[in-house]
């Protein structure tokens, strides 16, 4: 669905594609900690740095920067697909996801506290603060080592009628694997109905369609720098009824409102252009007359390109042997693993991880070193590791870009 000549299109929308301002010519394979940043959000990010006014006030600035915000709040809506509730920026995704975690527990009593293992700490460490800070029973329900995710039928086993808050993560940053939100949700809400589910969805904005309709969940968080914004600030959805919980508010202020102080206009707008570039890929991809299906059709060629270039990751281009090709070499959840997003972590018999990292870097192809640390150690641990190499992709890197990776790394292995 993403030709050669429209991927050309799409590589001239973002800063640094095939460069680094500091390295030079590169091929980046480090999505997963931080996207590349569309031209167009380099672009509105310095406009609304430069504008002294805020919201608010009763000057026409004011009100066009409100103007701006709503309709970047309904851009949104849209792209999340969401029913009902609100959104709103925060400090950054982890701020996010600890404000709504702590907000569900102090709103609920007794009962369960569930999640899994497989989790980034975003999550896991704001369940565990507030759990050990209410006296709250809080479990994990375990992932499965060889797939590199969990399970609908694994949390369905876990989970009692007194579960009150659950988390999901929906894409792992270290196994690249994508969890079936919609039915671990349904497998929660079978059992524990009135259960407030909130869902760290970072590693998997840039990857697929979010659908809130379809995952019935309470919060939402992205990162906006892992889906082609910047740095700075952090996308949140919440239902109503997560709200009618009470999250902290000014004494006196407006009611049911989650931010405090004078946010970023700039943060929403240029989040307004990520949700643009959506709509715009999913016209040159598909028929689609409204801004959702186009987010739809959008969606549903990222998937398809993503696959498309682990599948030559793992199995070779032209006489180049892939990763699955090589023996010694354990490709983290399998090499066969449909939930695949965008990612392949792997690690080498008699190679250390950091070596490969640095031997790649070294030739211009950017990758990352995951350690069994507080970030990735749930995942490596288990598997007897203290280190794997995370080769993450986007849909704007080419087939190309995998054959310079294969290249290099038949010299390094």
């Amino acid at each position: 669905m993403i030709t050669p000549e429209l991927l050309a299109t799409i590589r001239s929308k973002f800063a640094h594609v095939d460069a680094c301002p500091f390295q030079g010519p590169r091929v980046f394979f480090e999505n997963a900690g931080g996207a590349l940043t569309l031209k167009a959000a380099v672009e509105t990010s310095a406009r609304f740095a430069a504008i002294p006014d805020n919201q608010g006030r009763d000057n026409p600035a004011a009100h066009a920067l409100m103007g701006i915000i709503a309709e970047a709040k309904l851009a949104a809506m849209e792209w999340f697909n969401a029913p009902g509730g609100q959104v709103f920026v925060g400090e950054s995704g982890t701020e996010l996801l600890f404000r709504l975690i702590r907000t569900a527990v102090a709103g609920t009593s007794g009962g369960v506290l569930l999640g899994s293992t497989v989790e980034h700490p975003a999550s896991r460490s704001a369940m565990a603060h507030w759990a050990d800070k209410f006296s709250r029973d809080y479990r994990l329900v375990a992932h499965d080592d060889a797939l590199g995710l969990v399970t609908a039928d694994a949390y369905a086993a876990a989970v009692t009628p007194d579960t009150k808050v659950a988390t999901i993560l929906h894409t792992s940053p270290v196994t690249g694997m994508g969890m079936d939100l919609p039915a671990i949700s349904a497998a929660i809400r079978a059992v524990a109905p009135e259960c407030f589910i909130i869902v760290d969805g970072i590693q998997h904005a840039s990857h697929g369609l979010v659908d809130l309709t379809a995952a019935d969940v309470d919060g939402y968080v992205v990162s906006p720098y892992k889906v082609f914004s910047r740095h700075g600030y952090g996308v949140a959805w919440v239902s109503d009824r997560l709200t009618e919980l009470g999250p902290e508010q000014l004494t006196g202020g407006p009611q049911n409102a989650w931010e405090f102080g004078t946010r970023d206009t700039g943060a929403y707008a240029t989040f307004h252009d990520v949700v643009d570039y959506f709509d715009w890929l999913g016209g040159q991809v598909g028929e689609a007359e409204t801004r959702r299906g186009r987010i739809e059709d959008a969606g549903a060629a990222i998937k398809a390109h993503e696959h498309d270039l682990c599948a030559a990751m793992l199995h070779g281009v032209g006489n180049l042997k892939g990763l699955a090709d090589y023996d010694g070499v354990t490709v983290i959840g399998g090499t066969q693993n449909p939930a695949r997003e965008g990612l392949v972590c792997f690690y080498a018999d008699g190679h250390k991880a950091a070596d490969i990292v640095a031997a790649l870097n070294a030739e211009g192809v950017r990758t990352h070193v995951r350690k069994a640390d507080h970030y990735s150690g749930n995942i490596l641990t288990p598997l007897g590791q203290d280190a794997a190499v995370r080769v993450s992709m986007c849909h704007y890197n080419s087939k190309a870009e995998v054959t310079r990776f294969l290249s290099v790394l038949a010299d390094i292995l």
